[in-house]
């Protein structure tokens, strides 16, 4: 008999391609991985896995045994679901994938939350991009995703996930104290001025330059407070979501964009995981974060939008 260790060993090298991020996904050593690696080639009697530089590629069989694996890990899933739902009792280990933003808005409160009302469950985080996060989903990694899904961005989830929508985020442009625009302004009236953003490749900078094609912000930051901090100095404009923008600053106020600009926040799972009683006690302590969250970001919003300059 196939040992089920060794399938997910298998299944993790084949996922990742090298034996150091097998291990980091398995939270187990390399060594710990090869070992399990070199048992089950020494149980089936057939070679698995051979050097390709750095990393490994699977053999002919070690392909066949891995979609197999896949399969036989997911059917794991789905009887260990079926049995928590059975017991329905919140139990086990729950880690959450999740973006930047709802990492420090959303899932203090909620993780906190389940680790009141259901200390027999343990949790974990990762933040991670919604590209990453939904990838981690779907290769078993994580067992929920709290992503960020902007429509013109539209990320493609996966047939085996299922997702329910938390709420909209809307995004406001944010203006140094002193700045000229007023009122409600579109995007194109202020496409020439001096842009402050995230990084290219996060999901809100894509956004930005779908919806203006051709600008290059002249500053490109890691965090949304960092983009309020160069607003407040001045030095440009930026368009930023309510829920990462629970305080404003002193220097900057808050100018409505008309199209509003607005992103899902959608919570995500596993098909297999479905019937775990954690999955819904994460999203009931989710959906708590989010009310909160939501009356903070309002009650900032509302306090520094204002239709003249200072």
């Amino acid at each position: 008999m196939i040992d089920l260790g060794r399938l997910r060993a298998l299944h993790a090298v084949a996922s990742y391609g090298t034996v150091l991020a097998a291990g980091e996904a398995l939270h187990c050593t390399p060594s710990a991985v090869s070992q399990q690696i070199g048992k089950l080639e020494r149980e089936t009697g057939a070679v698995l896995v051979e050097k390709d530089g750095r990393r490994l590629r699977l053999t002919d069989a070690g392909r066949v045994l891995a979609d197999h694996a896949e399969r036989v890990l997911t059917s794991v899933q789905e009887a260990e679901s079926a049995l928590a739902a059975h017991r329905d009792t919140v139990t086990g280990r729950l880690t959450v994938a999740a973006f930047a933003t709802a990492c420090r808005a959303l899932l203090p409160y909620a993780l906190r939350r389940l680790a009141i009302d259901h200390p027999q469950l343990t949790t974990g985080l990762i933040e991670v991009s919604p590209h990453e996060g939904l990838e981690l989903l779907r290769r078993g990694h994580v067992d929920l995703a709290v992503l960020d899904d902007w429509p013109e961005v539209a990320l493609r989830y996966p047939a085996s996930v299922s997702t329910v929508q938390l709420g909209l985020d809307h995004a406001d442009l944010i203006v140094p104290a002193d700045h000229h625009a007023t009122g409600e302004t579109g995007l194109e009236a202020v496409r020439h001025e001096r842009w402050i953003s995230v990084r290219a490749g996060d999901v809100c900078y894509e956004y930005l330059i779908r919806r203006l094609p051709g600008i290059v912000p002249d500053f490109q930051v890691g965090e949304f407070e960092t983009q309020l901090t160069l607003i407040a100095a001045g030095l440009g404009v930026g368009l930023i979501p309510r829920l990462a923008r629970p305080a404003l600053p002193d220097g900057v106020r808050v100018v409505t964009v008309t199209p509003r600009p607005t992103r899902r926040v959608v919570i995500a799972w596993r098909d297999s995981s479905a019937a775990r009683p954690a999955i819904r006690a994460a999203e009931e302590a989710l959906r708590e974060a989010w009310s909160q969250a939501q009356a903070a970001a309002s009650a900032a919003s509302a306090s520094r939008t204002v239709n003249a300059p200072a």
